[in-house]
């Protein structure tokens, strides 16, 4: 429970900055955005060309092109992620410098760190390939421990993107420093992720349920127009939703990188709170 207040009232004051720089929201709807391009640009081609359906055909093999257009959508899927990520964290953190940054200002951070980024996406897409591969030839408990090897993945990279920001150094090397700082503060990573996607996961659900039942009711009653408003409505929340809990996990995981390696609580932040977090386990 000390966890989870501590984490919780970190997710609170990432809040505030987020509040202060809401341009912040720009970052995750353009990477949103992107993503959306990026499924088109591969998955139209690859129906319009009939792979899918030489998929399944193919009598259990896979034809090495279907591996190569995955590779490539992985990739330039992470790509995307990362890049926008990037410069929303490199943005939170001249706000928690005590700077007003700009989108221009987080764009050109991730700019100037593209390369290292590719490099990081390719990591990810290969990573991401090989536990899709084992876990389509596993049975129900390897698929089961597939899935958590994935898990211990994400958990162990959540740094990955600050360090790269931070730091001149590979994505390699970025990888294992995010790792080590897991290590060192495995709780508050776990519990503060975790803890935001419950959170907003549940206020998600809420606006389906409560939208969908405004929208039956108005349906019901004649009126066409105002339940179609309604789902919209509801849609446009949920979208919401969605970039205050990606401009939150930026901002968070900025603030515990500079911490953990700083030591200095940034404005608005509980020192007691980040060191009680960052104690070195040995």
């Amino acid at each position: 429970m000390g966890k989870f207040a501590r984490s919780w009232a970190l997710t609170k004051a990432s809040l505030a900055v987020l509040r202060s720089d809401r341009e912040l929201l720009v970052f995750p709807l353009l990477s949103g955005i992107a993503v959306v391009l990026v499924v088109l640009s591969f998955a139209l081609p690859m129906f319009g060309l009939g792979m899918f359906d030489r998929l399944d055909r193919s009598g259990g093999g896979v034809p090495a092109a279907f591996y190569l257009c995955m590779f490539g959508f992985y990739l330039a899927q992470y790509f995307v992620m990362f890049f926008f990520n990037s410069a929303l964290v490199g943005a939170a953190m001249i706000r928690l410098d005590g700077g007003d940054p700009t989108v221009g200002d987080g764009l050109r951070i991730a700019r100037g760190k593209w390369l290292q980024i590719l490099g990081y996406a390719a990591i990810a897409a290969t990573v991401g390939m090989a536990l899709r591969a084992l876990e389509q030839r596993a049975g129900f408990i390897g698929r089961i421990v597939v899935g958590l090897v994935g898990v211990a993945w994400t958990l162990a990279t959540f740094l990955t993107v600050p360090v790269l920001v931070a730091r001149d150094i590979g994505p390699i090397d970025a990888v294992k420093e995010s790792a080590l700082l897991l290590k060192q503060a495995w709780g508050e990573n776990l519990i503060g992720k975790g803890g935001l996607g419950l959170v907003f996961g549940v206020l998600s659900m809420l606006v389906i349920v409560l939208g969908a039942l405004l929208a039956v009711v108005l349906a019901g009653a004649g009126m066409a127009m105002l339940a179609v408003a309604a789902a919209v409505l509801a849609g446009v929340a949920v979208l919401g939703l969605a970039l205050v809990q990606s401009a939150l996990a930026g901002i968070y995981s900025a603030v515990l990188y500079r911490f953990a390696v700083g030591g200095d609580a940034p404005a608005g932040f509980d020192g007691a709170l980040l060191r009680e977090a960052f104690q070195r386990k040995d």
